[in-house]
């Protein structure tokens, strides 16, 4: 019985896949542009498949059975896509497919296999990118507030700056905060970060959604130190040093110390 309803699954899968080439085409492409926010978007279906894994007893041992509800959810999901891919709204389209999936399996497996399966298949949104329009206001408001946050600390810890627009002004230099210093990047990371850490964590649901926001703050302050740290350099020995090496090891060791932050973050929500 169930390898019949294996296979069932695995012939509707292919379809819905083929279904949606188009879409998955655009996502692969965004993934892997130049300067993606979304570099990591490949990985999340094979994280979800780990947990799928992870929880393999669980689904042997479960009734399955067939949801209809199932079939109406992929009708419904297929006919809003062909209306996006003729209009080329592929960021709908990406989330209609992961709803899509799981509509399949309510259909092939029943409620209680999906409902044990619920945050594996939504992880899955977190591999759509965003549309570009949202991607440059999200931009342009982040830039704003981090070089306002930096050039308010380089003012206090005695290295007079102005800010200019998206441009902080020194008495020797200045430099402009581009588009991938922003911090949208790391902040969508330790977003997809959390939401695992958040998963996997024994807490609350309450302690869950306070880890969660929690890497709003965590990415901004570390992008901000990133920014006043390369203000510094550049100030004190020119844009060569800063903007070389120290502009991308900054990079890593910020991101790393926002990753220590929020696991951090995550063991302490975790104690009793």
């Amino acid at each position: 019985m169930k390898r019949n309803e294996l296979i069932k699954f695995g012939l509707l899968l292919a379809l819905v896949i083929i279904v949606y080439i188009p879409t998955l085409a655009w996502m692969w492409d965004r993934w892997f542009a130049a300067e993606s926010y979304y570099e990591h978007g490949f990985l999340i279906p094979l994280v979800s498949l780990y947990f799928v894994w992870q929880k393999r007893k669980e689904v042997k041992s479960v009734e399955w059975s067939s949801g209809q509800v199932g079939l109406a959810i992929i009708a419904l999901s297929l006919l809003a896509h062909l209306a996006c891919a003729v209009l080329r709204v592929y960021f709908v389209s990406g989330f209609l497919f992961v709803l899509a999936l799981y509509g399949l399996v309510l259909f092939s497996f029943g409620k209680k296999l999906t409902r044990l399966l619920i945050f594996p298949i939504l992880f899955l949104f977190m591999m759509v990118p965003l549309p570009l329009v949202a991607v440059g206001n999200l931009t342009v408001a982040l830039k704003l507030f981090v070089t306002k946050a930096s050039v308010f600390l380089l003012n206090h810890i005695g290295f007079p700056s102005l800010q200019d627009g998206s441009i902080i002004r020194m008495p020797k230099s200045y430099i402009m905060i581009e588009a991938p210093c922003s911090g949208l990047r790391s902040l969508i990371s330790l977003l997809t970060l959390g939401l695992i850490f958040a998963y996997t964590m024994k807490a609350s649901y309450i302690k869950k959604i306070i880890l969660l926001i929690l890497a709003f703050p965590i990415a901004m302050f570390t992008n901000i130190m990133r920014t006043t740290l390369i203000a510094m350099v550049n100030d004190l020995y020119g844009g060569k040093i800063a903007m070389g090496f120290f502009h991308d090891m900054t990079g890593f060791v910020m991101f790393g110390v926002a990753f220590a932050c929020l696991y951090g973050a995550s063991k302490g929500l975790s104690r009793e």
